[in-house]
């Protein structure tokens, strides 16, 4: 008898796992892949380089208390990604800030200049509901144009002008020179991994792993007395409600002889090419090698549900689905694809230490 069993073995599936191992409860935790970490699975390729399978994933938050738990099961290596547009010929810093605005036009402004220079530019919208509002509010629309509506198109599969305000607002305007795409006070990538993190945080001799395992299979003949679930909502329930919709990616990557391939981590194409992005992960890694790999990532509407897709249609079928799930006796649903949320790798690990002390405190034990 297990006290849980969990579906899926992301982060959060091994958040739970490894919190409730060692609060005494016995896990068994499965996952249909072939392997642990789920989306943040990473590996070493027949060439021997460190690489992501699903795609680039950065680690960045603002809560020490998340980077100090995630902090026991790994080292870290130091690491602010920074990410160019390719825009007109040039290759410009996304987020916008000083530099990108300077070079875009030709211009010598400074940072007490460029808040007017965008207020110049920004057509004034109230209210600001969709991902082009956010947009053109604030830069106006030929930047709004020349980096945004090219690359959410690809990505989403739908016009800016479809997609709810938060999609956008995760991308901010700089005033200043700093490049890099995200701020938060920790950046950083696992020194050894992603997998090997995972290794460390699910080695708990009360947790039990099963890979290629289908949790329905095992929901009759594993005795179990609660179900922790991280895939999606609607599959659970069977799409009664009808599906909700998720964008995929195909994920082409291509080694090289070379010592490098681009100027940076990340290189966007908002408005040439099919896919949305090219990612070398030797700069995410700081791995030493006399060849690289590259990913070039293609927007897909079939495949494995990556991203929610944030619209109030969707919201609203998701919310059906959420007071079906909150009707399920002794069963708990958690992470991006069980909340149906565009999260972070931190938000999700902040998800489900919340529910484990929502856990530990309902039942009346130390969470």
């Amino acid at each position: 008898m297990y006290d849980y069993l969990i579906a899926g073995c992301g982060f959060a599936g091994a958040v739970l796992a490894e919190r409730l191992a060692n609060a005494g409860k016995s896990i068994l935790i499965v996952d249909k892949r072939e392997h642990i970490a789920g989306n943040t699975y990473d590996y070493y390729n027949n060439e021997g380089i460190l690489v992501h399978k699903y795609g680039p994933h950065i680690f960045h938050t603002n809560s020490e208390e998340i980077f100090t738990y995630l902090s026991k099961f790994t080292s870290w290596r130091a690491y602010e990604h920074r990410v160019l547009a390719s825009v007109e010929g040039q290759l410009l810093p996304i987020p916008i800030n000083l530099t990108t605005i300077n070079r875009l036009y030709g211009k010598r402004l400074t940072s007490q200049d460029l808040g007017s220079f965008l207020d110049g530019m920004a057509e004034k919208r109230k209210p600001v509901l969709t991902s082009e509002d956010v947009v053109v509010n604030a830069v106006g629309k030929d930047l709004y144009e020349k980096f945004f509506r090219g690359y959410t198109q690809k990505q989403w599969g739908l016009d800016p002008s479809e997609l709810d305000a938060s999609v956008t607002a995760r991308v901010p305007t700089r005033t200043n020179t700093d490049d890099r795409y995200f701020t938060d006070e920790f950046q950083a990538m696992p020194k050894h991994g992603y997998t090997e993190l995972f290794k460390k945080m699910l080695s708990h001799a009360n947790i039990h792993i099963m890979l290629q395992a289908d949790y329905r299979d095992l929901i009759a003949t594993v005795p179990h007395r609660r179900l922790i679930y991280t895939g999606p909502i609607d599959a659970y329930f069977d799409y009664c409600y009808g599906k909700l919709p998720y964008r995929s990616i195909d994920f082409q990557f291509e080694t090289m002889d070379l010592d490098c391939y681009q100027e940076t981590g990340t290189i966007n194409y908002p408005t040439s090419n099919l896919y949305t992005r090219i990612t070398e992960f030797k700069y995410l890694t700081g791995q030493s090698h006399k060849k690289t790999t590259v990913v070039f990532e293609y927007p897909k509407s079939e495949g494995d549900p990556y991203y929610p897709i944030p619209r109030k249609e969707n919201q609203d079928l998701y919310n059906r689905y959420k007071e079906l799930a909150e009707m399920q006796k002794d069963v708990f649903f958690t992470g991006r694809l069980g909340t149906y949320k565009y999260y972070n790798m931190d938000q999700v690990v902040a998800q489900s230490l919340t529910l484990f002390k929502k856990i530990a405190k309902e039942d009346d034990w130390e969470g």
